[in-house]
């Protein structure tokens, strides 16, 4: 056993780590470098990320030109205040985003994260009507088994056990079912229900095009992503569409809204956005939404901002992502291990204990059966990914729901290693629960 880093210790005494209670969670693994999809701890372990490290990282750690776009940037130019002050890689990362996105969304506003591109989102739709002289929209639509981050209009948008404790501060949010699954009691009725009664009222719905991430891994067919944008449509009501998750090609196509296909009215981007090297996102709206905001009264424009919004080093790693992500074919990678994956899937399928599985692009999923209410605080998932790290394979379960969801970068022969590990943890575990 090597022996123990001194900035372990600090990590222990100082930091407090997200998603995590800290009372009785095993203490955290140092990791000191990764390559490819391997995380390489301090004790000498070699851990493979089957996760994307939380969903960001799709070209493989340490990728030579993400490394050396960031460090090219660097040399010129860090940060600079982005309000009266532009920037090369902003200007032309603003650009190609609005060229590659579905629809119509030429303006683009930067912020730092996927809960920001979110909060930027609500904001803006809430201000279009206001700035249109419709002030009665206030109302939002979200969808069952929602997760849009963990700011606070986030939060209101979202659903489930995450943000129960903060429910009392949420602005009112009408919460539609998804029509292919049994409901959890706390929807307002269908989409259309809740269009018909208060369309008017509604300033935006906000949705996970096509894969719900933390609320359980959930696949929509295409079907009720075009009912979604008619719907709103027929209503005069904005579309959010959060690609935070699915975007840069998560779900087979470079944006989930393509499956349908539809057009949002504002879209929002992180996660991948970077290749998973520097915290970056984007809200991008129809030129319609951009023109309300344009007055001589400074009061209506959009008055919101952050001190790193653009920040030049990460919009440089995202057009580096976005070059790779063409010169290395990723779209075409993600269609090999949607075929692989539904291979070793239809095998999960078979095995006992699994009471379900699917998937979509580079996702896989596998709900699994348990004696415990399942939900997020389901003990089965702790145990399951404290077993597979052990055995060199890092998940997260959300509860009973085991999903796999690693960089594009993963060969075959890796993938095929991390089903076969989680075939025999998962009989084993669910044998016991």
């Amino acid at each position: 056993m090597p022996e123990e880093l001194p900035w372990i210790d600090a990590d222990r005494r100082h930091v407090w780590h997200p998603y995590t209670q800290m009372l009785t969670a095993p203490p955290a693994v140092p990791i000191v470098r990764a390559e490819g999809v391997y995380l390489h701890a301090a004790d000498g372990r070699r851990i493979l990320d089957g996760i994307s490290s939380w969903w960001v990282n799709i070209h493989g750690h340490n990728h030579p030109r993400l490394n050396r776009a960031l460090a090219e940037q660097a040399s010129r130019l860090a940060q600079v205040i982005f309000a009266g002050f532009t920037h090369e890689p902003a200007a032309r990362l603003a650009a190609e985003l609005s060229r590659r996105v579905p629809g119509k969304l030429p303006r683009v506003f930067f912020s730092d994260d996927g809960s920001t591109a979110v909060e930027a989102a609500l904001k803006m739709a809430y201000q279009h009507w206001r700035n249109r002289g419709e002030p009665q929209r206030t109302l939002f639509v979200a969808i069952e088994h929602a997760y849009h981050g963990d700011t606070f209009g986030a939060m209101a948008a979202g659903g489930g056990v995450f943000h129960d404790a903060f429910r009392d501060l949420f602005f009112e949010v009408r919460r539609a079912r998804l029509p292919f699954l049994p409901s959890e009691g706390r929807s307002d009725g269908t989409l259309d229900q809740i269009l018909e009664k208060d369309g008017g009222l509604v300033a935006a719905v906000i949705i996970e095009p096509m894969l719900q991430g933390a609320g359980g891994m959930i696949v929509w067919p295409a079907s009720f992503l075009r009912e979604v944008r008619e719907a709103t449509t027929k209503h005069g009501v904005l579309l959010i569409a959060d690609e935070v998750l699915t975007g840069f090609g998560r779900t087979g196509k470079l944006f989930a809204c393509e499956h349908g296909p539809v057009a949002p009215d504002i879209l929002c981007v992180s996660k991948a956005l970077t290749g998973g090297y520097m915290p970056l996102a984007a809200t991008l709206a129809t030129e319609e939404i951009y023109a309300s905001f344009l007055s001589e009264e400074r009061s209506r424009a959009f008055l919101h901002g952050h001190s790193y919004t653009a920040n030049a080093l990460a919009c440089a790693v995202a057009l580096e992502s976005l070059a790779v992500f063409d010169d290395e074919r990723c779209l075409e990678r993600v269609a090999g291990l949607e075929r692989l994956f539904a291979e070793r899937l239809a095998r999960l399928r078979g095995l006992p204990g699994v009471r379900e599985t699917r998937g979509i692009g580079g996702v896989a999923v596998a709900e699994l059966e348990t004696k415990a209410s399942s939900n997020y605080f389901d003990e089965l998932g702790p145990r399951l990914h404290r077993e597979l790290l052990a055995r060199g394979l890092l998940l997260r379960p959300l509860g009973s729901v085991l999903y796999f969801m690693p960089p594009y970068a993963i060969t075959d022969d890796e993938a095929h290693w991390a089903f076969d590990l989680i075939e025999g943890v998962s009989a084993e575990k669910t044998q016991h629960s």
